[in-house]
């Protein structure tokens, strides 16, 4: 089934900043991250100012989160410096015919749906969606003080529930959490020494590469992450939370990343860490520096996750992380035994600039015994823990009771 929206965008700088962007403007700012990001096999167009269609054949419904992300950039790219609240984007999910009917509301008319007053229109899903939340629009308008009629309310679909992304508790939280905690082992002392958040989705299917979806996948990940810090004990163990390379090194998603990381309790960051997904064989120095002072005031660790065991750490400077992460491929066995020999043959090198080694994606037994035969102290994967419900109590964990079920 073929998902199919109309994302309409409503300017509201009039209220919070004096002045409106001609929408001119605002639309070719739209249609140029539509361009670059919602690509093929999905389609977009556009049908009236402000008014996209979409359309994605291998979905049956739109991600919100992707659609945050447009806020987020429409935002910082218009309104630079600014608070947020400049713009407000509105998705409405429904057949074709009803799709193109929401594309010709007036601006006037999608304040009235952003100020609560419903949708009187064909029935769908609308949701207002702004950079600092995703909430669900009621189907039918609703006289203030009064009470839907409830033949009009059973005629209506109910809108698909979504959580809303900034939620500042867990009592908000509408659907389960889409992610969980991976162990992270210490081999020497045979203990648990931190953790590692990861998406449930990785589980039967690979990693998206398109950076819109990495940043709503990352944005997910610290908002969920939020609620396992309340079940953290006491300690020093390492909470290592995936970010993007590449978002990191954009100004619009360095920007949704810090609206998320802002809401973080102040006495975690000594123990927080961020492990940098898909850094490139050779990064530049430039970005690598720009990533670590973006990072260094929200993270205590630095972890780089690499894919080429032969990674020239001899260039980097010392400072730049503080561990580099191996993540293996999903390849042979013989490969991946292979791969950790040779990575674990540099650690002359990696003492030397004070880095610290991990191997990630360990998945049996025979891999983890190769990482301690060739010396490796850190390695997490399938064979040490399953993907837990929350971080784990760190403490004694002998490695014959691995891999871990449970939190």
């Amino acid at each position: 089934m073929t998902a199919i929206a109309c994302l309409r965008i409503l300017l509201t700088a009039a209220e919070t900043a004096g002045a409106s962007v001609p929408p001119p403007q605002v639309q070719a700012a739209a249609d140029l991250y539509l361009k670059h990001r919602w690509k093929a096999p999905r389609r977009y167009g556009v049908v009236a100012p402000l008014a996209f269609v979409l359309a994605d054949s291998k979905s049956e419904q739109l991600n919100p989160e992707e659609m945050q992300a447009l806020a987020i950039e429409l935002e910082t790219s218009l309104f630079p410096g600014r608070k947020s609240g400049q713009v407000c984007l509105m998705t409405f999910e429904g057949d074709e015919n009803a799709v193109l009917q929401f594309a010709s509301l007036s601006q006037g008319e999608l304040a009235g749906l952003m100020a609560g007053r419903g949708y009187s229109g064909a029935p769908g899903h609308v949701q207002v969606i702004t950079a600092e939340e995703i909430r669900a629009v009621p189907s039918a308008p609703t006289a203030p003080g009064a009470e839907p009629a409830p033949a009009k309310a059973a005629a209506k679909p109910a809108p698909t529930p979504v959580r809303p992304i900034a939620a500042a508790a867990p009592a908000k939280t509408a659907a389960p959490l889409t992610t969980g905690w991976n162990a992270v082992y210490h081999l020497p002392s045979e203990t648990l020494v931190a953790a590692l958040l990861g998406h449930k989705a990785d589980l039967d299917r690979p990693r998206p590469d398109d950076d819109s979806a990495l940043l709503a996948r990352d944005l997910t990940g610290l908002n969920d992450a939020q609620f396992g810090f309340p079940t953290v004990k006491d300690g020093d163990g390492a909470l290592y939370l995936p970010l993007s390379f590449w978002n990191l090194t954009t100004p619009a998603s360095q920007e949704a990343y810090k609206r998320r990381l802002s809401r973080f309790p102040l006495d975690l960051q000594p123990r927080l860490g961020a492990s940098i997904y898909d850094t490139p064989r050779e990064p530049s120095m430039g970005l690598l520096q720009q990533i670590r002072g973006f990072l260094q005031g929200s993270f205590a660790h630095i972890d780089l996750c690499i894919s080429d065991p032969n990674f020239p750490v001899n260039t980097l400077p010392g400072d730049i992380a503080s561990s580099i992460s191996l993540e293996l491929r999903d390849d042979n066995d013989a490969e991946r035994i292979k791969a950790i020999a040779l990575f674990a043959s540099r650690q002359s090198i990696y003492r030397g600039k004070g880095v610290r080694q991990a191997v990630l994606g360990v998945r049996s037994a025979k891999e983890l015994d190769a990482c301690r035969a060739a010396g490796l102290r850190f390695a997490a994967g399938p064979a040490v823990s399953g993907l837990l419900d929350r971080p784990p109590i760190l403490g004694a964990a002998p490695s014959q009771d691995l891999p871990l079920k449970a939190a």
